[in-house]
């Protein structure tokens, strides 16, 4: 019940302080694609109408990378995902194939949480001390000394096995949707399908955070306990 309402409390706080900021990526992301493909579909093809709707996110992504100007773990996988984005803009083929390449960058994003996790270098954790670095220096130190604990360590390990899948599974629906769907309605749920999952992993993590931190206090506290009482057993 808790969480529940931890999390309740913590979406209305996010939504207060960043509705603008969801409009324009909403925008950006999803209107303004679709809006362009339907204008431009007809005087220029569907190749090159879907070049021209993929301009809007690449441009928010390098205004937003130049907002920052931060070079960490988050701001390099935002310029992967950038430069990744260009790539798929670059080459010839058909419609399809275009659609296809933009699915990579997802791919290959996934592929190296996985990569990360499997080396110890779990990507998760990465991007949560370059977040918590942007806000405060002593968080972000607090959050580099959980390391030492094994529970934290296999956490975090958890939580990027579970990103990089859960990527690699949105790749895979949305190569299905490609084939399946027209440009046009691919254009509307795609987007969707991208944002449902991308929702879907942050709330698990949100989830499976809150458990086992609960657990992790616990467990210090169980052997808090058992130390304490350790001389009057003697």
């Amino acid at each position: 019940m808790e969480a529940k309402t931890g999390l309740s409390t913590r979406i209305l706080t996010y939504l207060r302080t960043n509705g603008a900021h969801v409009f324009v990526e909403a925008l950006v992301n999803f209107i303004l694609p679709f809006a362009i493909y339907s204008y431009a579909e007809a005087p220029l093809g569907d190749v090159r109408a879907l070049l021209a709707s993929s301009a809007p996110p690449i441009a928010w992504s390098l205004v937003e990378f130049a907002r920052h100007r931060r070079v960490d773990a988050l701001s390099v996988l935002v310029v992967a995902g950038i430069v990744l984005s260009l790539l798929a803009m670059i080459g010839g083929g058909g419609a399809k194939f275009l659609q296809l390449r933009e699915n990579l960058v997802t791919g290959i994003i996934g592929l190296a949480f996985l990569g990360s996790a499997l080396i110890g270098k779990p990507l998760i954790y990465q991007l949560a001390r370059a977040s918590m670095r942007r806000k405060s220096e002593g968080e972000a130190q607090e959050f580099e000394a959980l390391q030492v604990h094994a529970g934290f360590r296999r956490t975090m390990t958890v939580m990027t096995l579970v990103w990089g899948l859960g990527l690699l599974a949105n790749v895979a629906v949305s190569v299905a949707l490609v084939f399946a769907l027209t440009i046009r309605t691919y254009l509307i749920v795609g987007p969707i399908v991208g944002y449902a999952t991308m929702g879907a992993l942050t709330l698990w993590t949100f989830l499976y955070g809150q458990r086992a931190r609960r657990r992790g206090e616990e467990r210090r506290a169980a052997m808090a306990a058992g130390t304490s009482k350790a001389p009057s057993e003697r």
